[in-house]
């Protein structure tokens, strides 16, 4: 509980410095008031300014650009989401755009290149560096979602023969034009990957020795095409600050840092979180009405025609229904419990895939585990349940069956929630695509059939 509290603390606290540093910044700015936006700019964190320009007018932003230096607006941009680094972009001419870019590291560059529309695109790398045109163009030619798409070429990488002293004074020259300096990356003479050393054994290495002798050679590695969900899991599992990206012949292209891998997860988690539910990551709360619904009708139509696949099972018991009157009321319990454990699965399942911890094959222990826990779940909630049933409608066989029925139907929820992610994966679908339609439509059936069924088939101890 006093856990609680100081998360609860520290969150409202950090809401109350965005929302001050918001209102002082839009009023500085509105006021043209230079002395107090620099102050503010010098005394707040790039990433809270970046939150408060979101509100800010046009006119208000290129005021800021005008007094800023460039490199502490490419700070401020660099934090920005997509769609205000867009608008940024949109209100500055080419030379401006790329004097901020040459503060900016080049994977940031290309994910906002990548969001702008095609032909200003070209005119800015155009306008860049002979040797910036060729790594840009580089990774724009990776996919999005891929390791070559958010790695950084900006890193140290030196000889292995290199001596320590020798290379620590390359680290002094290259340390403050690249991003990434904890950790030196060791090349052979064919230029290719062969070692790491960190920062911290470099210092503490003796002169004479050379980066061969203290080098790491076990490097983990990722291809420039691997996923970016893969090379997250991959940071995580070995704890790395950074990953190196290298080609087949092991020359390397560049690396991933543990900022962009929080990212990716970050991304990750909150696509399969809406996926699940069958919303795009594209839609947020400020989406417009149009937006949404073009994002969300067609999934609302896939559960509509699953409803009336449902409403079907429902309808070839009607005679049934209309000698109990209590089964109408009692059958959207099993069901809607049944929705509600498949679910639960899913969740589990879902995260565990994206974890590498489950994969396609040698499941049969954990669906057995599954379903047993489906057993004991169903058993627990039918007795309770069915003594609410017996209580209310005075009817033992009516308890019964809803207990028989929800221990069927939680243990099948048990057993779809695992398979139908599994399968989508084996099948090359994301396996959080609304995974939670399809599997609450298959307990709803399944639920209303063994329920009916079963109060078919006893009926004449249902008519006592």
């Amino acid at each position: 509980m006093d856990e609680q509290k100081e998360n609860h603390s520290v969150e409202e606290k950090q809401e109350e410095l965005e929302e001050r540093v918001e209102n002082e910044l839009i009023s500085a700015l509105n006021r043209k008031d230079k002395e107090a936006v620099l102050k503010l700019v010098e005394d707040s964190h790039p990433i809270d300014l970046a939150y408060a320009l979101e509100e800010a007018s046009d006119s208000d932003i290129v005021f800021l650009a005008t007094i800023l230096p460039d490199q502490q607006m490419a700070e401020i941009i660099e934090q920005a989401d997509d769609e205000l680094q867009v608008r940024i972009m949109k209100l500055f001419d080419l030379n401006k755009i790329i004097r901020i870019f040459q503060h900016m590291s080049k994977d940031d560059i290309v994910d906002i290149l990548g969001d702008m529309p095609a032909n200003r695109r070209k005119e800015l790398v155009k306008l860049m560096k002979s040797s910036d045109q060729e790594v840009i163009r580089n990774l724009l030619g990776y996919g999005e979602s891929t390791a070559g798409g958010i790695m950084t070429t900006e890193y140290i990488s030196m000889r292995s023969s290199l001596t320590v002293s020798q290379a620590l004074e390359k680290v002094k020259e290259i340390a403050p034009k690249t991003e990434e300096i904890n950790i030196l990356y060791v090349l052979n003479e064919k230029k290719q990957l062969v070692g790491t050393v960190s920062l911290r054994e470099l210092l503490v290495a003796k002169n004479y020795d050379t980066l061969q002798d203290i080098m790491e050679d076990n490097v983990i590695s990722v291809e420039p095409e691997a996923d970016q969900e893969d090379v997250a899991r991959l940071v995580s599992k070995y704890d790395l600050h950074a990953i190196p990206v290298v080609n087949k012949r092991k020359g390397m292209l560049g690396i991933i840092t543990v900022d962009d891998i929080i990212d990716v997860i970050e991304e990750e988690n909150t696509e399969d979180m809406l996926k699940m539910g069958g919303v795009s990551k594209e839609e947020d709360v400020d989406s417009t009405v149009l937006e949404s619904v073009k994002l969300r009708l067609p999934w609302l139509l896939i559960n509509l025609v699953t409803a009336f696949l449902a409403s079907s099972v429902v309808s070839l018991f009607e005679d049934t229904i209309s000698q109990v009157v209590a089964l109408a009321a009692a059958m959207p319990i099993v069901a809607g419990m049944g929705g509600n454990a498949g679910t639960q699965t899913l969740a589990v399942v879902v995260r565990g895939i994206a974890l590498g911890d489950i994969k396609l094959h040698g499941n049969g222990l954990r669906i057995l585990r599954g379903i047993t826990v489906g057993f004991i779940n169903g058993l627990v909630n039918g007795i309770i349940a069915g003594a609410v049933i017996v209580w209310m409608n005075h009817n033992l066989a009516l308890g019964l069956i809803i207990l028989v029925a929800m221990i069927c139907n939680l243990m099948i929820a048990a057993l779809v929630g695992f398979l139908v992610p599994v399968v989508l994966k084996a099948m090359n679908y994301d396996p959080a695509v609304a995974s939670s339609i399809f599997i609450t439509t298959f307990t709803d059936v399944c639920g209303f059939f063994i329920f009916l069924g079963l109060a078919k088939m006893f009926l004449p101890y249902l008519l006592q």
